[in-house]
Formats: C-alpha cells, structure tokens, sequence
C-alpha cells in the first residue's frame, strides 16, 4: 500500500519509500515468487476496537477538509483517511490468511506507519496503529488468547504500548534507541505496564551506537526466553529499518547483515511457539537504500532463502558495553 496521494513536500515519511522497495524488490526477481494481497480497508468495528472514536473522527475530519498538520510532525491530505484505512485493513487481511493457514508468514508493505498512534492520539507520522489493529483484530476474529508483538525500529513503540498496557493477554516488547530528547522519550525498562498487564510489556532501552552484535545478544538471552515463557499464538514484529547506521533520523549501528541475521532470529523463534505463524509490518526507515534492501532480505528470509544482500556493509564502530543493561533487564523479567 504505497498510498501515494498522503504525501506531504520534505517530509521524510512519503510515498518514495515504498517506491524504493518495490523497485528493489522488482530488479531481484522475487515479486513472481509473492503471494501479493489486494488492499483493502479496515472497518469502522475495527478501528474502535483500539482507537478512540474522537481520534478516529478527527482524521476523518482533517481529511475532509483538505488535509493539515495534526501535530509537529504528522500530517493529513484529502486521500489520507482512507489511505490509513487501507494500510490498516490490509494488515488485517494478512493476519487473516496467515492464522487460516492459506500462506505460512507474511509481510505488511503498508504507509502511514503506525507505532507510534496512541489509544486516543496520533503522533510520529502515524495515523492508525496498524499492528495493534491486526493484533487486536486476531484475538476478536478468531478467539486468540495470547499474541506477541516484537518492535525493532529505532523509536520506541509508544502508541503499541498505549494500547495493551493493561492487557495480559498482549505481550508488548519494544528494542529502541533510548537518549535524551529522542523521539518519542518512553520506553524506560520500568515501563512494564500497568494493572494486570503488568509484565506483559518489556521494553528494551539501548545506548546510541547498539549494533549487530547488541541486537544479536538482547534477541537471544532476554526476547526469546520471555517470548517462549509467554507462548504466543501469533507473532507481530513492527519492523523499522531506522536503526541501520546510514539512517539519517537516528544513531544506531546495525547492518543490513545484522537485521537479516535478527530477521531469522525471530522467525526461527515462531517456529519454536506459533508454528510459525509470523507478520512482519513495516514502520520506519528513511535511508532508501537501508530500507529497501532491508525488506529484500526479509522477504528472502520468509521464503527460506539463506541469502543475505548487504551493499552497504558495516558501520565499523565499536559498540557500547551492554552488559550491564542486560543483567537489569533479566533481573526484571527473568528473575528464575
């Protein structure tokens, strides 16, 4: 869904993304070997299920009349509801087909993103939270009492948490840049949600520099092990590609190596508690080249391709000493 008509002049999030994707996607040959979706729109049913009605309208709204900003950073043009509507709806479509088992994974290429839009607010050029909605839409449709939901982009996942804080049957886990004055500023290890989803959220805040190697570690000795504790009927993953060490909007380091190794990481993980049953949903992502073949990679990995394209290669800078951090965060979460 490369929503073509939400777009707005200088604005990072915008329609080339796509574009660059699909371009790269087309050169390697792997289109005719997809199983390509139909976009389709999210019901208002749907929507309410995770947004406010007041947040829904005031889309809506703002788009009726032309479009505008709706904060500092997200914007809305005539074609952006029902835009953001397709991006939800088909999101949902996947999770459909994959938990009726007509295709064993899948990966949502949808815009606006939708991490960081709130229980009752937008925010972080997202308009409708997308992989809460399918989240959400899985448990309703189909009875699912546990569903997990791994973020890897840079920013933290705040709208996502929002919304199943206090949710124990939602597992949120959140890897992100974690410093002063970045965008969005949640995300502390001592956010663990609230009444009884407390435990049910886990966010993992890094230090400027985390690569390869940091996101290796933390996947391995704290996401799995709190990922297979929570048994999971479906896995999410709201995949951003900002944390490459080209993106522009971010300090972190890892390669298109290092994701496609953390890619397979966490599909191996399904394959332990789910059956595989696995949606990758893209978020951010502002250097073209990072981002696209990012996806190249990740497609490749949903059809078991073992190949790995990385033109851009490492950062070749040291990474921080996490081990601290990892120790805090196993005491929090897995204090057996």
């Amino acid at each position: 869904v490369p929503a073509e008509e939400h777009t707005q002049l200088g604005h990072p999030e915008n329609p080339s993304r796509i574009a660059a994707i699909m371009d790269v996607l087309e050169a390697s040959g792997i289109l005719a070997n997809l199983f390509l979706v139909d976009p389709v729109p999210v019901g208002q049913k749907q929507l309410t299920q995770v947004h406010r009605p007041a947040m829904i309208e005031k889309i809506r709204f703002a788009s009726s009349y032309g479009g505008g900003l709706l904060d500092a950073d997200t914007y809305t043009t005539r074609a952006s509801y029902e835009q953001a509507r397709l991006a939800a709806g088909t999101t949902c479509a996947l999770a459909d087909l994959i938990i009726q088992e007509e295709v064993d994974n899948g990966l949502a290429l949808v815009r606006p993103p939708g991490h960081h839009a709130e229980l009752g607010r937008v925010g972080g050029f997202c308009l409708f939270n997308n992989i809460a909605i399918a989240a959400k839409h899985a448990q309703v449709q189909y009875g699912l009492e546990r569903v997990a939901i791994i973020d890897f982009d840079v920013h933290h996942g705040n709208g996502t948490q929002d919304i199943f804080y206090a949710d124990p049957s939602f597992l949120f886990v959140s890897l992100h840049l974690y410093q002063s004055f970045f965008y969005p500023g949640t995300g502390s290890l001592d956010e663990l949600g609230k009444d009884q989803g407390v435990g049910t959220t886990m966010n993992i805040p890094l230090p400027p520099g985390s690569g390869d190697n940091v996101y290796r570690i933390f996947i391995k000795q704290l996401v799995e092990p709190k990922i297979v504790d929570f048994q999971p009927e479906l896995l999410l993953i709201s995949a951003g590609f900002d944390a490459h060490w080209r993106d522009p909007l971010a300090s972190m380091t890892l390669s298109l190596t290092g994701y496609a190794k953390m890619i397979q990481q966490l599909r191996e993980l399904a394959g332990r508690v789910c059956g595989g049953k696995i949606l990758f949903v893209l978020e951010g992502g502002y250097q073209f080249q990072a981002l696209a073949y990012g996806v190249l990679n990740l497609a490749n990995s949903l059809m078991d391709h073992d190949e790995i394209i990385d033109p851009l290669g490492q950062a070749g800078i040291e990474e921080p000493d996490v081990t601290f951090l990892l120790k805090q965060l196993r005491q929090i979460h897995l204090p057996s």
